[in-house]
């Protein structure tokens, strides 16, 4: 990769415009055209985009700062090392000028979700009028939010992304805030409760993690609708392998889990069944031919989701050895945005803590999500009598726009016939 150095590009007559949002941070990975900062004169608002992908390697601005044509705003680490064509500004008209109503049938959400029907037919004019940047707009419009109605905390009351993710958080809980009373989504009011009245209570901040999945579940949950399926795989000999494996492999003090069995079991399934490895983009749907494979991992500040890369391509030994890596670094806070971005499919473990089912919500923009449960000895049925079986309860989650539950019913069928017997992955 190579240095890039990202300037302000022609803005017109327009000098000493003030920076007003830095949208990237040292580390972000950008695309082509996703915009770094936003500038705002008197007359207009402009992002700067990226002229190519890469990742950001050091900002030069921040918000309040003054810039003009030529000015420096990031070094990138370029993706190419081709030298890009000179970017372009993308502003859009004046303030005054009309945008497009954002009609919430055809709205997607940042990953391709579908935003819900319910949600308000917009105002273009107050939508237009409202103060916010155009990337914000963008934001809003990709989430079916209006603008009009979104309380702004920036510099001078402007609309930041994270006031457009409170209103929808907000909405959706039907919660306080800008989204007082469930605006759009016809949802009654959050209920107001002084449990102090009723006895002592402990007040403890929800933790960054919790806030910011907190959000995209209940998006996830409202906007994807979801179907589980149940099944449960025989993995006595799975089991017994993994037992060998490890003892093999104390010294080299790696610990295989039945969770990396899982994955590469996964990567068998998603390769026969090629809409569970695919996303929703529009009236598209993208399958993709890699096999990423995102894991749930607890930690003491909350769940995040680690995503192992390339998992076709790596033995379970290599998968249980790099899942130990992430986990690890999960726990101690130090996992990346590339660390937690590219997958493909998830897997949410419990067998570790019990249970015997239950209804993961999907990670969007995935269509599916695999939930493991505490695996138990049963008498099962042979032909004959009744044998001893470890049995593994299995829930996948599907989204019903992409997947029916026939598909389902086959792919945790033949999931569960993969980890019965590891060998039907080679036929």
């Amino acid at each position: 990769m190579s240095a890039l150095e990202v300037k302000v590009p022609d803005i017109g007559d327009f000098k000493d415009i003030p920076v007003i949002e830095v949208l990237v941070k040292a580390g972000d990975t950008v695309k082509p055209e996703d915009a770094l900062v936003t500038l705002e004169s008197d007359k207009a608002t402009m992002d700067v985009p990226a002229p190519v992908a890469g990742v950001v390697k050091e900002v030069k601005v921040k918000a309040g700062d003054k810039v003009s044509e030529g000015s420096l705003v990031l070094v990138l680490d370029a993706a190419q090392a081709a030298e890009p064509a000179p970017a372009q500004a993308s502003p859009p008209p004046p303030m005054p000028s009309p945008e497009p109503s954002p009609q919430p049938s055809p709205a997607r959400g940042r990953g391709g979700e579908a935003a819900p029907a319910t949600a308000p037919t917009i105002d273009p004019a107050a939508f237009t009028s409202a103060h916010a940047s155009p990337s914000v707009r963008k934001f809003a419009r990709e989430l079916g939010v209006d603008l009009s109605k979104v309380r702004g905390t920036g510099p001078n009351a402007r609309i930041t992304q994270d006031d457009v993710q409170a209103f929808v958080k907000g909405a959706m809980t039907g919660g306080g805030g800008a989204a007082s009373g469930g605006a759009g989504l016809d949802l009654l009011p959050w209920p107001k409760v002084d449990f102090a009245k009723f006895g002592p209570v402990d007040s403890v901040p929800l933790s960054r993690i919790r806030k910011i999945s907190g959000a995209n579940l209940a998006r996830n949950w409202v906007m994807i609708p979801h179907v589980t399926q149940f099944d449960e795989a025989d993995i006595t000999g799975l089991e017994a392998l993994r037992v060998a494996l490890n003892k093999e492999n104390e010294k080299a003090g790696i610990k295989v889990t039945m969770l990396a069995f899982l994955i590469k079991a996964s990567v068998y399934a998603l390769r026969k069944f090629p809409d569970f490895n695919a996303s929703l983009d529009g009236d598209n749907l993208v399958r993709k031919q890699y096999y990423n494979i995102g894991f749930a991992a607890d930690t003491p500040n909350g769940l995040v989701v680690p995503v192992l890369k390339g998992a076709d391509s790596k033995g379970v030994l290599a998968i249980a050895r790099e899942m130990g890596e992430l986990s690890a670094k999960a726990r101690e806070g130090k996992l990346g945005p590339a660390d937690m971005q590219g997958g493909c499919f998830s897997i949410s473990s419990l067998g570790g803590i019990g249970g015997t089912a239950f209804t993961p919500i999907i990670n969007a923009p995935e269509v599916a999500i695999l939930g493991v449960s505490k695996s138990a000895t049963r008498p099962v049925w042979d032909g004959n009598a009744f044998v001893p079986r470890l049995m593994l309860p299995l829930s996948l989650s599907y989204d019903h726009r992409v997947i029916d539950g026939a598909a389902a019913a086959r792919f945790t069928a033949y999931l569960a016939a993969i980890l019965a017997d590891m060998r039907r992955a080679l036929t």
